[in-house]
């Protein structure tokens, strides 16, 4: 699947991946391929990435966004911590 991160100032993270764990205000989701579309607040924390090497990326954000589309295509838009 398709992430892309991105901040106001920078593209955090843009590439395919194997999931994303992120906490939400109804708690922590973790985002695998062909996942149901969705959009959800992203409250603060860490976002956790497995790339497609299997390697871990996290992202610490205050808040924003994720839209997970029917495309296998995930959209987060955070403000960084």
């Amino acid at each position: 699947m398709q992430i892309s991160v991105y901040s106001l100032k920078n593209t955090l993270f843009k590439d395919q991946a194997k999931s994303l764990t992120c906490n939400t205000s109804l708690g922590e989701i973790t985002v695998l391929n062909n996942h149901e579309p969705l959009i959800s607040d992203i409250k603060e924390g860490v976002i956790k990435i497995i790339d497609k090497d299997e390697k871990l990326k996290y992202i610490p954000v205050k808040e924003g966004f994720i839209e997970i589309n029917s495309n296998n295509e995930i959209r987060c838009m955070v403000e960084e911590r």
